[in-house]
């Protein structure tokens, strides 16, 4: 999963936040609920990381990099 998340972040470095919803295999989302302002992105089946961008900076905040539950709350 290292390289897919290595890959998430040039993704993220050269064309910023946007560049991932161009790439299909991300099913980058917006969060809704506690993470409402957060966005998720598909790093593989189990993992995602958690992600939220501040105003206009260039800056990507990773909050968190995790084996997603899929089981319902």
């Amino acid at each position: 999963m290292h390289k897919r998340y290595e890959k998430w972040k040039d993704i993220v470095r050269i064309s910023g936040a946007s560049g991932l919803r161009l790439i299909k295999g991300f099913h980058d989302e917006a969060l809704r609920g506690k993470w409402k302002g957060h966005r998720s992105s598909r790093l593989g089946i189990q993992y995602r990381v958690i992600y939220k961008i501040e105003a206009q900076d260039v800056a990507v905040y990773v909050i968190e990099f995790n084996a997603h539950d899929y089981r319902k709350r």
